[in-house]
């Protein structure tokens, strides 16, 4: 079939790869403008756009998907299939009903759970065990479509969204080419989704990395491995932004009052948390570099009793 491709980050590089190698045709990708980016702020194409032009497959990169010159591109493409996969705009019904067989979305969670934006952020910050990737119809609602194909992805305890976000990219692409496949051959039979056990993951935000730490030690460790690596969990020390990196549960006592230190050593901080202690092993302080706790108590005293936040 001949397939437009929409995507822009990282995790839709597995899902573009694999339709490069399969039997389809690429006859064009869509992704987001460059944008500026580090602290140098030096312009950068997005991730998609450097692989499609690897392969001389056609870019376009619209502010506006619906913009009028977009989709006479889009039909001027004829495409069988538009293959959606973390593209970053909402499709208008202009763009839905290109294809001459259907618009299909790549989204990161067992839909109807976690529509939105930031599904595998919001499942580590949940506590979910498992998550999954779901292939769906596409529509005018935010990932309402009817669902084709789904797999369950479990949640590893020491996963953070870089990594399980890596991993479901990878699991997407494979389930991606079967939907293709099967959709080709006439195969699949789409599913409604139950709106009512709908939710929803809406875009991550700076201060929802703030740490609360009357939380529990389990909830704060949560929030730090699912704001991996944007906007990344943070407290407060000595007036300045305080990030946590990575952290462990530990065992110790909580009747100090919560975000207090109980210890600091090379093997990590020991905080105490509204339920339980919880260990931070690797740490940034504001306008300083990432480093692990040994290497950062090198050059800063942090006896026990210091408050955080």
């Amino acid at each position: 079939m001949k397939i437009v491709f929409m995507g822009t980050p990282d995790f839709a590089l597995p899902s573009l790869t694999a339709l490069i190698q399969s039997d389809n045709t690429l006859c064009g990708v869509v992704t987001q403008p460059d944008r500026l980016r580090g602290r140098g702020k030096k312009l950068t194409p997005p991730p998609v756009k450097s692989l499609a032009g690897q392969h001389g497959i056609p870019v376009l990169q619209p502010e506006k998907v619906r913009a009028e010159e977009c989709v006479r591109w889009l039909q001027d493409r004829a495409p069988d299939l538009i293959v959606v996969v973390a593209f970053g705009q909402i499709l208008p019904a202009a763009v839905l009903t290109i294809p001459a067989r259907s618009c299909i979305n790549l989204h990161a969670s067992l839909l109807p759970r976690y529509r939105g934006a930031s599904p595998i952020n919001r499942a580590i910050i949940s506590g979910d065990e498992t998550t999954g990737i779901t292939t769906m119809l596409m529509n005018e609602g935010m990932d309402t479509g009817d669902i084709l194909l789904q797999q369950e992805v479990p949640i590893a305890a020491d996963d953070d969204a870089l990594s399980l976000g890596r991993r479901l990219s990878d699991t997407g692409a494979s389930l991606l080419l079967q939907t293709v496949s099967r959709l080709e051959r006439n195969m699949l039979h789409p599913q409604p989704q139950n709106d009512s056990l709908a939710s929803y993951a809406p875009p991550l935000k700076k201060e929802d990395g703030l740490i609360d730490w009357t939380g529990t030690a389990r909830d704060i460790h949560n929030l730090i491995r699912g704001t991996v690596p944007w906007p990344g969990a943070f407290t407060h020390l000595a007036h300045k932004r305080f990030k946590i990196l990575k952290s462990a549960i530990s065992e110790g006592s909580d009747q100090l009052p919560p975000g207090t230190v109980a210890r600091a050593g090379p093997e990590g901080i020991q905080v105490v948390t509204g339920r339980g202690c919880l260990t931070l092993t690797e740490v940034q302080m504001e306008n300083r570099s990432t480093m692990k706790v040994g290497e950062f108590l090198s050059g800063h005293a942090l006896p026990a009793g210091t408050r955080l936040g």
